[in-house]
């Protein structure tokens, strides 16, 4: 059996939107979606809860209850069949007497990695895998880079002028987008596990970096500041609000036992201590050993340059606004140090759309 139907397709799609729910508050898990049918009737709907429990399988089977007995379970993960904080999903979705398991794509995670599928196939469950994979893989990217590659996903956002420029040459910089720009960006916040900046956009625009649509995060986005030399302010906006949302502060091992460092910590940083905290590769590495699998970078021009030098930037959010600031305003992109054009990273254009009076322009990294 190997053919998808066309019901087989539109309950993976319902799937896949309802893990985009789980998007920014389920790390270090994946955001998994699970749909539970029963004669064509939907029994049971999950997904992945804030902070990873429960996972989407059980909050589907709860709901289905009985019904699940002899139902067809539509999951964009394979089920994990190992004990972590949380009995095995496989073994849920057996003792509940499914009869078809529907997965969009194998977890690469070797715990799991192919077992889940064979703990249901020995329980006599139909399985069947594959049922539109690239979409789910797109869907947890962050999920697999961590697991594959021990960093995550990195996005880049940028509000620019026409000419790509983020300030005018004074530093002026407040609004070049629209509130519908800046709406959307808090959206994007949520959907993130964390929002990175460097030093200098602290010290220049003392911003907040939280998520502050109502509604809409239900677990606080980790503010990440990239400063080798602690020039962050310990009354920051940041800081002030480190009760509320975590800070974490890359910084230079050589700066572990500075004045400085128990003054951050003292506020309600996290510092973490990178022999070479300029080393984006390190950077990544080491947030993916805390836990985190989607980071949005909104630092200033030197940021996205670092990353950009380092490939490490997977997707790309652009705004635009209507309006030009000239070649003496400041650069939305640091140099890239390139001496051929061959070498620039290349993108291709995922969505254009207008924002309000702007624009916003999605892009993913070519591979």
């Amino acid at each position: 059996m190997s053919a998808f139907t066309d019901a087989d397709h539109a309950h993976m799609a319902a799937a896949l939107r309802l893990a985009r729910r789980g998007l920014g508050n389920t790390w270090p898990n994946p955001a998994v979606g699970c749909v539970i049918v029963r004669d064509g009737l939907v029994v049971g709907r999950g997904w992945t809860q804030p902070g990873g429990r429960p996972h989407a399988e059980a909050f589907a089977l709860m709901q289905a209850g009985e019904k699940a007995r002899g139902a067809t379970a539509y999951v964009t993960l394979e089920p994990c069949s190992h004990f972590g904080k949380t009995p095995p999903c496989a073994d849920a979705l057996a003792d509940a007497g499914i009869s078809r398991c529907v997965v969009a794509i194998t977890d690469s995670d070797p715990r799991v990695s192919g077992r889940g599928l064979e703990r249901l196939r020995s329980a006599g469950i139909t399985v069947q895998n594959g049922l539109l994979a690239d979409q789910a893989r797109a869907h947890n990217l962050g999920f697999f880079l961590r697991v594959e590659q021990g960093r995550p996903m990195l996005t880049l956002k940028t509000a620019t002028s026409l000419d790509g420029r983020i300030a005018l040459a004074n530093g002026d910089s407040q609004w070049i987008t629209g509130p519908d720009a800046r709406a959307l960006t808090h959206r994007l916040r949520a959907e993130h596990d964390a929002v990175l900046v460097g030093s200098g956009t602290v010290l220049a625009d003392n911003p907040d970096l939280r998520c502050r649509l109502p509604g809409v995060d239900p677990r606080p986005v980790v503010r990440v500041v990239l400063d080798a030399r602690l020039r962050t302010p310990v009354d920051c906006a940041l800081l002030e609000t480190a009760a509320a949302a975590p800070v974490w502060i890359v910084t230079a091992l050589t700066a572990k036992n500075t004045d400085a460092a128990a003054a951050l910590s003292r506020a309600g940083a996290e510092l973490i201590f990178l022999p070479d905290p300029h080393d984006c590769g390190a950077v990544a590495t080491a947030l993916a050993e805390r836990g985190l699998t989607r980071v949005m970078i909104e630092g200033g021009g030197q940021v996205a340059g670092a990353f950009l030098r380092a490939g490490l930037i997977d997707r790309a959010v652009w705004f635009r606004a209507p309006k030009v600031l000239g070649g003496d305003a400041r650069s939305g992109i640091g140099a890239l140090d390139l001496t051929r054009l061959t070498d620039s990273p290349e993108y291709r254009r995922v969505r254009l759309a207008p924002v309000g009076a702007d624009s916003v322009e999605f892009l993913e990294r070519k591979i």
